[in-house]
Order: structure tokens, then sequence, then C-alpha cells
């Protein structure tokens, strides 16, 4: 009797390892932190064997938690960082170099340079996506350019690209399985959209061989066992989605119109459009939601680079707080922002923005500024940059948003999420599972192996913890927008080109 699902969170800040029951509940988790790496201004990167050695660590400790053998999983879906870009050698799975991050920005030159070629809107028809070195496909190009031998090893075949699922399924697999899911797929600006295929001209411009490429593989389906040494027996591999598609997933937005706002290390927004993707007018991205049961659908999705990452900052830029935890109670130490305002463009500016030449400020400090208003001006600030996503959002789809649905870390940050329903002047329902990033990968991995049957049954264990009702006028609301984007435009362009 299978009892369980196994989702794998790889995150950008740490590898979390959940179980879930058939109702969607918890029956453990474990999380661990690794080591961020940066070289240079505006470089991130991860170490892959790190990477991959906490994902397992995490899994086998989480199975221990539960009290659980492996023969009791229906089997293990992944969620993951998107964008963060790896390549390693094919035969002994070593890595060639450190996995360059998605929040990385080494790649800023490149990407304009494409701009100039008049390349920027063919990419964007093809692949819904902006040219930013946010995607995977100018950092894979790096990877090519600045390995020694790279390039030459990567047209003999010797080499394997992946993002961080790959790189997971790689290793879960001892190197039988190289292969992506649509959702990752169509983060590396080189995938059609339309096709649903690698697309050969974008891979010229780009100048990446076919060769390195993963199989795309759909969102929910048995890809494969576990291999030899990862468990005390085989496991099935069933779903695999990018991080922000499968809580969109755990939210149970299988409806066109519905929208989820993920607050992680960045904050990201995304909205089921349906089966036909169709582009934004204001900057956003069209991307594949899931492939399921041979069906594609389309989300609008917006995303913030500093979200979370602000409190991080806090605590180990400032040492204005010991934990991440204690940011609400210092935020709440004033009875409000006192008319500072923080601006955490640490990585550039993202949707709908799309300034990778900002840089972070605060502003409005006077002799009276406390860390409780810095504090609060940080929480505020992350509300204020998904108030701005969401209102292009509106406009990009036609639809009038009636709720916003929440997760991720900070948002159990209930002075967070009231602040956040007062400036969006909507409803912000969270569910009892706030951890729905895993539990959208369990969902589709539980929906290949009939964990569970349909979407239905899905939807019925859904659960809502608290809505947040707007609690200030429409013109409060405005009033801080307004500043908030006074504030913005001193920030932009700010660093030298």
């Amino acid at each position: 009797m299978k009892t369980a699902i196994l989702a794998l969170d790889q995150g950008t800040t740490s590898s979390r390892a959940i179980v879930f029951d058939q109702a969607g509940g918890m029956r453990a988790v474990v999380q661990q932190e690794f080591q961020q790496f940066y070289p240079q201004p505006g470089w991130v990167e991860h170490d892959p064997l790190e990477i991959w050695r906490t994902q397992l660590d995490v899994a086998r400790a989480a199975l221990a938690q539960a009290g659980l053998r492996p023969s009791d999983l229906a089997g293990i879906g992944i969620t993951n960082q998107r964008e963060t870009t790896l390549l390693w050698d094919r035969r002994t799975g070593a890595p060639l170099h450190r996995a360059i991050v998605w929040q990385d920005r080494r790649t800023s030159g490149f990407c304009e340079e494409l701009k100039r070629l008049g390349h920027a809107e063919r990419i964007q028809q093809r692949t819904g996506l902006v040219v930013d070195a946010y995607f995977a496909g100018s950092k894979l190009r790096w990877l090519l350019d600045h390995v020694p031998g790279a390039r030459e090893r990567a047209n003999r075949g010797e080499l394997a690209f992946g993002t961080v699922d790959t790189w997971l399924l790689w290793q879960l697999t001892g190197g039988r399985l190289h292969v992506t899911d649509v959702t990752n797929a169509s983060r590396t600006m080189f995938f059609n959209l339309r096709t649903g295929a690698w697309d050969d001209e974008l891979l010229g411009i780009l100048e990446i061989p076919r060769e390195v490429l993963p199989e795309v593989r759909s969102s929910s389906e048995l890809l494969g066992e576990t291999g030899a040494g990862v468990f005390d027996a085989p496991v099935m591999l069933g779903g695999v989605a990018g991080d922000q598609q499968a809580a969109l997933f755990g939210q149970n937005c299988f409806t066109r119109g519905l929208a989820k706002n993920t607050y992680g290390t960045g904050c990201f927004m995304l909205m089921n459009i349906g089966e036909t993707p169709v582009p934004s007018k204001h900057r956003l991205l069209t991307t594949v939601a899931w492939k399921v049961g041979g069906r594609t659908e389309f989300a609008l999705e917006g995303s913030v680079f500093i979200g979370g990452a602000v409190v991080q900052w806090l605590r180990d830029g400032l040492g204005i707080i010991q934990s991440a935890a204690e940011v609400e109670a210092l935020a709440a130490s004033v009875p409000d922002c006192g008319g500072v305002y923080l601006v955490p463009a640490f990585a550039g500016l993202g949707a709908p923005h799309w300034d990778q030449y900002a840089r972070g400020m605060i502003l409005g400090l006077t002799r009276g500024t406390t860390a409780g208003h810095i504090a609060r001006a940080a929480l505020e600030g992350i509300a204020l940059q998904v108030a701005d996503v969401l209102g292009v959002m509106k406009q990009d789809s036609g639809i009038e948003m009636n709720e916003l649905r929440v997760d991720g870390g900070a948002s159990a940050n209930s002075m967070l999420m009231q602040f956040q329903a007062d400036v969006l002047q909507v409803p912000v329902v969270r569910p009892k599972v706030i951890e729905t990033t895993a539990l959208g990968a369990a969902y589709l991995a539980g929906l290949a192996t009939g964990f569970w049957k349909n979407r239905e049954e899905i939807h019925r264990a859904w659960q809502v913890d608290r809505t947040f009702e707007p609690g200030i006028t429409a013109a409060a609301a405005a009033h801080r927008r307004q500043r908030w984007a006074e504030a913005l435009n001193r920030a932009r362009d700010w660093e030298e080109r």
C-alpha cells in the first residue's frame, strides 16, 4: 500500500524534502541551507555537487522523520529554482563549473547585444520571454565561451546542459535520464511555446549546440526509477515542474484567470491564461504553466527578483535581526514606515520594469528613523513590487482579479499579507499548506502514479487558512503606490553602463 509522495524542493538558498499524505497533509519536512558564492559584483553561483548532496540528505532524512520506507512511496515529484544553469561531463557526471544562478547578471552585456542586433522581438514571439540575463540561454552561452574547451566538447556530444531539475534527475537515476520538463524548458530563451520544442533558429542565434540539450517531457508522467544507492529500494519519478509553475498547480489555479504569488527569495506571480499563449504588452512573461495528460496550459508571469531575500539582507548584511522570523516583530514595533521607502533592487528590477541597471535604495531617512522603520519599509517594498506586477497583469489578460492566492515562506508573515491586501485592494487568500511549491510537485507526481485520480480529488483537499481583506481606502492605497513610484524612479538606471 503506497501511503505518501515525496516532494524534492530544490530552492535558491536551501534544499528541502517534504512528505505528503493522500489528504495533502505534510508528514515530514527537512530543510538544509547551502553556500552562496559571489565571485564578482552581480555574479551568483552554487556548487552543483552541494545542491545534489543536500537534496539527497534531506530526502533521506524526511523519509526517516515520517517513519516511512522507500517502498511506501507512490512516487517522487521534483520542483526547482528555475533558470539556474549547469554544464557537466556526460561520462563522469562532473560539473565543468559552478552553477550560474538565476539572479546572476554577468550576461547583461550579451543580452544588450542581442537587442542591438534586433533579436529581441523574434525571441519574445517564440519563447514568450524578454531578452534578459535572468534566463538560462545566455548563461549556457557564457559557460560554453568561458570554460576552456567547453564549446568543442559540447559539439562532440561530451557535455550535458541542464537546469536544476535535469541535474537532479541525472543524479537520481545514475545518469540514465537527461531530461527536463516543459516548464523548465520554457525558461531557457530557446524553447518555442507554439511547437513545444527546442527552436533551431534561436539555438543558432545563441550559438548553442543541440548536442548538449536534454529531452523535453511533460510535467506529470512516469519518467523512470531512482538508481542504485539513492534509497534502499527504487522509487518512481513522476512529476517535474519549475518552482513557480508547481506553486500555481499546488494552489489549484486550474482555471483561466486564477492567480497566485509566491514569496520566496524573489516574488513570482503567475496567472493561468488557458491553452493559448497570450503575448504581454507590458513585458511580462508568457510561460508554460504545465503539461498534464497531453494538454499544455500557459501562464502570464511577473518576477520580482528580490522578495524574501531583502529579509536575509536585513539579517546578514545589516545585522538588525538575528533570524528572518524576527522581522515581523521588529516591523510591528512602529505604527507605520515613517515615510521610509526601501527599494530592494539589489539585482536590478524585474517585471514590469526590467531595469538591470537599477540598484537598491532607502529613501526618506530622518534622525527619527529606527531599525523598525527600515524593517517595515523592507516588507512594504516586497508588497509594492507585487502590486506593480498585478496591475499590468490585469491589463494584459483582460481579467479583473477577485483574489490573490499566496504561498511561500514569507506568506506566513501576516503583517506583510495584510499590507499586500491593502495596496492591492483585493482579498489575499493564504491556504493552510503554504508549501504549495512542493505540494504542486507532489500533485504532479501523484497524478502520474495514480496516487490521486484527478484534479477534482486534489481540489477537495485544498483548504484556506486565512483571508486578508483590504483595511485601508482605495485613496490611501493609491497614495502609497504613488510615493513608491517616485522612490522607484530614483533607483532606476543607477549602475554605470
